[in-house]
């Protein structure tokens, strides 16, 4: 597919369509409340660290969304356990605090359902390596959401982020392979990378389910199950994504 891949800040009448783009994110994970408060704000205050893909046709087909961030400062130098939500609250903090950032976090990319199945995002991240280079920086770090983990969600995300294939040894994940193709290495396992608790309503609103009973909730798209407590109205789901580091 001829893609033609640039900033936001290049161009920002991309935006509208942008947010119109198709994508397979469930439903649930639009109410994690650090990403639902922030996501916008790197369109609005990061342009140039988000990139928009559009076709032949002008359709835009991908984006992907990053943020610098300082990782060497006092209660960081490690990647979080916290990893989406928490570099996330470190790039704002970062931004209103006029810290020098010394690394770039992915937070997102996302192909239109018309366009999957093409290799598209593995030439969004080689594009974001690329920007993140061009800005000035030597890492860019992932915290990556495995694609195939929810056809396991009881399986261990600390086991499964370092599973690999007999053959060639690559990830047993097609997402983590991607990375790793790309050069990234597998660091860390972020066990709460992102929150998302509601009202057992909302959770029924938001997948259909009857959660009717306490106990672990198998939720389609959910990587791990979600913890419903019926008696008291309420569940949570807490999503563990994988730390991947990138030389650039």
């Amino acid at each position: 597919m001829d893609l033609n891949i640039s900033t936001l800040a290049e161009r920002p009448e991309l935006e509208g369509p942008m947010w119109g783009m198709r994508d397979l994110w469930p439903e649930f994970m639009m109410y994690d409340p650090v990403g639902w408060a922030n996501i916008g704000q790197i369109v609005r205050q990061l342009p140039e660290y988000v990139l928009v893909a559009t076709d032949a046709e002008g359709k835009v087909v991908a984006r992907g969304f990053s943020v610098p961030f300082r990782l060497d400062t006092d209660g960081r130098r490690e990647l979080p356990a916290r990893g989406w939500d928490e570099v996330l609250l470190w790039a704002f903090s970062d931004l209103k605090h006029g810290r020098e950032a010394d690394t770039v976090s992915a937070i997102e990319i996302t192909v239109d359902t018309s366009a999957l199945g093409q290799g598209l995002s593995h030439r969004m991240l080689a594009a974001m390596r690329k920007n993140v280079a061009e800005r000035g920086f030597s890492e860019l770090v992932a915290p990556v959401r495995p694609n195939g983990k929810h056809l396991e969600a009881e399986a261990s995300i600390h086991e499964y982020a370092f599973r690999t294939r007999e053959a060639d040894g690559l990830p047993h994940d097609p997402w983590l392979r991607v990375h790793v193709r790309a050069g990234g290495v597998i660091e860390a396992v972020a066990p709460a990378s992102m929150t998302v608790a509601g009202s057992v309503e909302q959770w029924r609103k938001w997948t259909g389910l009857p959660f009717d009973t306490d106990g672990p909730v198998e939720v389609e798209g959910a990587l791990v199950p979600v913890h419903c407590e019926a008696t008291r109205g309420y569940a949570v789901y807490v999503e563990p994504n994988v730390w991947v580091r990138h030389r650039v």
